[in-house]
Formats: structure tokens, sequence, C-alpha cells
């Protein structure tokens, strides 16, 4: 087993655990998100006294929900992709293609982690009306989404450069 095959297999069981992870995290969210939508609506309709804050709330777990949502679709390779140029292509001009598009995917993720901080900072100071919390609790899934890709991007970056190898 080659350095760049141990790392690539040290790094997948990461990717995995981390998968793993988030996707009972998403689980978890889901599910809550339903729960207070709906004793909202008990709530409204049947007491005739609404819950405040649950509104906020489900939104903000909506938010965590697609950006960790992302990051379990990419991890599964389920995220949208156009093969139609890779498909035409032979074999090594395929992968290299590919290839590229890792590249460029590992920089929008850097952009999703700096930008994603810096937004974070600049909200650090407000906080949420209904719910009183700091509203960069709430961006902060903004970059740590960005390293969660970060990783399963260099994951299949060096997946690709392996095969480029052999």
């Amino acid at each position: 087993m080659s350095m760049l095959s141990g790392v690539i297999a040290r790094l997948d069981r990461l990717g995995s655990l981390l998968n793993r992870l988030v996707e009972y995290l998403l689980a978890t969210l889901g599910m809550s998100m339903a729960l207070i939508i709906g004793v909202q609506v008990f709530c409204r309709y049947v007491l005739n006294q609404s819950l405040f804050w649950s509104e906020e709330l489900a939104r903000y777990m909506l938010v965590y929900l697609s950006f960790l949502g992302a990051t379990a679709a990419y991890h599964r390779g389920l995220h949208p992709g156009v093969d139609l140029l890779t498909a035409r292509l032979p074999g090594p001009m395929a992968r290299k293609l590919r290839l590229l598009g890792h590249l460029l995917a590992l920089f929008f993720f850097m952009v999703l982690i700096i930008s994603g901080t810096r937004f974070a900072w600049f909200v650090r100071l407000q906080i949420s009306p209904a719910l009183g919390i700091p509203k960069w609790l709430i961006l902060a899934i903004i970059p740590a989404s960005g390293l969660i890709f970060f990783l399963y991007g260099l994951i299949f970056l060096l997946r690709e450069l392996e095969e480029l190898r052999r």
C-alpha cells in the first residue's frame, strides 16, 4: 500500500464517520422541526395561542438542514452533476477533467469557509428577535459546512489522483 493509499484510507474513515454523524443530526433536526411545526399548528388552531418562537426556530433549523443535507448528498455522490463532456472523452482525458472539477470544487469550498466566517463575524453582535440567540450561531453553519465539503472534496481529489497514478 502506497503512502497516498494510507492517507486516503484514513481520510475515508474520518469522512464516513463525519457523514454518519451529519446524517444522525439531519434526522434529529428533521424530526424536531416537524414536531415543532406540528405543535405550533395545534396551538394556533386548537388552543388559539401561537408559539411566538416556533417559526423562527423552524426557519433556522431549515437552514441547518439545507447546508448539512448538501454535505451528506455530496459525500454520497448524490449532488447534481453534468457529465455530458466527461462521458464522451477517453478515460485519461475524462480523469483529468474530473480532477479539474475537484480542484474547482475545493476552491469554492474555501470561499464558503472564508466568506462564511467573515459573514458570521460581521453579525456576531446581532441577536435573533424571538429566540434571543446570537445570529453568528445560526450563520456558523456556512463555514462549518464548507469545512465538511472541503474534507469530502479532498478525499475525492486524492482518489482521483490515485487513479491517475495507475
